[in-house]
């Protein structure tokens, strides 16, 4: 945590005994551990808004799908009453 908190590396092994490699190393794990939990938060609104956007272009390409098969079938694109 003092490491986190930025105190130099160095008077942190002098004072702890522990080598700078392993304090930069359990550093880089606990950076790491906090990034990954962030993520599992579930709560990004970018990411929900990705995903809003990606079932709208999911829906979009179906009905466009649907719109060129009644086109080749020869059917009305729009069904309802014929302004006619």
């Amino acid at each position: 945590m003092r490491l986190l908190r930025g105190e130099p590396v160095e008077a942190l092994s002098r004072e702890v005994g522990v080598e700078i490699y392993g304090l930069e190393k359990w550093k880089e794990r606990a950076l790491g551990g906090i990034d990954t939990s962030l993520r599992e938060r579930g709560g990004d609104p970018l990411e929900k808004e990705l995903d809003a956007a990606r079932q709208k272009i999911g829906e979009l390409s179906m009905e466009i799908e649907l719109l060129r098969q009644r086109r080749r079938s020869g059917g009305p694109l729009i069904r309802g009453r014929s302004r006619n």
